[in-house]
């Protein structure tokens, strides 16, 4: 199918506090990052699509399986990720993740054989003996993505899966992610607040703001720019580029750090470009085609000027 999960008019209200307004929403294949500011309804969809919550109204289905009517067979096809720590004190890691195989059904040898495994592919090595409460914020991080894999799920839904890591963690939490959908086929549906991690890995972008879908759409459509235009950096001082540029009719703009960004589509300029820097003596450290960042996208689509549509 090409839509794993499909959203129709979903409306969730606590009293008169509405967290989900009319949202309709397709979620295809690959990763999706799903984002918002605080409040605004990402906890309480990923509620909705696990059948923790029940809806005020609308319909959706998350593979072959309705929404309020099957919930405990969403849940065996779905990995959940929380944000916050779900453990046992008391357990090694292993054990753990062992507890949450057999939860799923696996017999105990199994479920311990699986464990390992998944535990191999965290990057977990000797700590996977140690008690889980005297694991580091990285190490508690990768249980619970253990834990939503153990099953082996069709679909993850992961929250906040690389908050707290540093720099090298992070990468290999993405790279891992990446990998479950590329060459594993898992459709990941990513919540986060950090928006290069999405950018990095999403091929689909989901922004609500006020419990309504604001932009729903391919990253790289919505990162296209209305108009094209190219993004070149320099090796040292350009002045006399710049101006060789604007003698060749090239509508030329300095950026605040330095990029030259030249107004025309980069099929069109990028033998012109290479010309120009090569008669003024110049150094070319970049040249790629334009795009509009995601944080501007999201930026728009909180103040309520989308980029795409629902």
């Amino acid at each position: 199918m090409d839509n794993l999960i499909e959203l129709n008019e979903i409306t969730k209200h606590f009293g008169s506090f509405c967290a989900l307004d009319r949202v309709s929403l397709n979620i295809e294949p690959g990763i999706t990052g799903l984002l918002g500011p605080n409040g605004a309804g990402k906890s309480t969809l990923i509620k909705v699509l696990l059948g923790l919550l029940r809806t005020t109204s609308g319909r959706g289905r998350v593979l072959d399986y309705e929404l309020g009517r099957d919930q405990r067979a969403i849940r065996t096809h779905v990995g959940y990720m929380p944000e916050d720590d779900c453990y046992l004190f008391g357990l090694s890691g292993v054990e753990s993740i062992q507890v949450s195989a057999r939860l799923s059904r696996y017999p105990r040898i199994e479920g311990l054989r699986r464990a390992h495994e998944i535990l191999d592919f965290c990057g977990t090595g000797q700590e996977r003996y140690r008690p889980v409460e005297t694991y580091s914020t990285g190490m508690r991080q990768k249980l619970r993505f253990a834990q939503a894999l153990v099953h082996d799920p069709q679909i993850l839904i992961l929250d906040e899966p690389t908050s707290g890591l540093d720099p090298e963690e992070r990468e290999t939490m993405l790279n891992r992610i990446a990998l479950l959908a590329r060459e594993h086929g898992k459709t990941v549906l990513l919540c986060t607040h950090i928006l290069p991690d999405v950018q990095a890995v999403s091929d689909d972008v989901v922004i609500l703001a006020q419990g309504r879908v604001r932009v729903a759409g391919r990253l790289d459509e919505l990162s296209r720019p209305a108009s094209p235009s190219v993004q070149v950096r320099l090796l040292g001082e350009g002045n006399g580029f710049v101006e060789k540029l604007r003698e060749a009719s090239l509508h030329v703009e300095v950026a605040h750090n330095g990029t030259l960004v030249i107004d025309g589509p980069q099929a069109e300029l990028s033998t012109l470009i290479w010309r120009i820097a090569e008669q003024a003596d110049v150094g070319i450290r970049s040249l790629r085609a334009s795009r509009t960042s995601l944080e501007d996208i999201f930026l728009d689509a909180v103040r309520e000027q989308p980029h795409g549509s629902a």
